[in-house]
């Protein structure tokens, strides 16, 4: 796996979600994680998961996470990428 186009095409598909509102980003955390491919400039094709939860209490802050792999041996340990929304449409930890 290129680590380097994988962590661009992550933070690719994250981008999409960080525009959200946290309305919207809160309707994910019951939903099933969204899964599907990218083949990146390389020829390679990432299995890329995204999916939401609570980061500490039920209708606090929102994480996302998006975990990427390319189907061999990183599959058992995929790059991640995360983000958090507050109530306010604020990102938590972010300077």
């Amino acid at each position: 796996m290129n680590n380097d186009e994988a962590q661009a095409i992550l933070r690719c598909e994250l981008a999409k979600y960080r525009d959200r509102t946290y309305a919207q980003l809160r309707d994910m955390v019951a939903a099933p994680k969204r899964a599907s491919r990218v083949t990146g400039m390389s020829g390679t094709e990432y299995q890329i998961d995204i999916y939401a939860h609570w980061d500490s209490r039920t209708n606090g802050a929102v994480r996302v996470i998006g975990c990427i792999d390319d189907g061999g041996w990183r599959a058992f340990l995929p790059m991640s990428d995360s983000f958090i929304k507050a109530p306010d449409d604020s990102f938590g930890g972010e300077d």
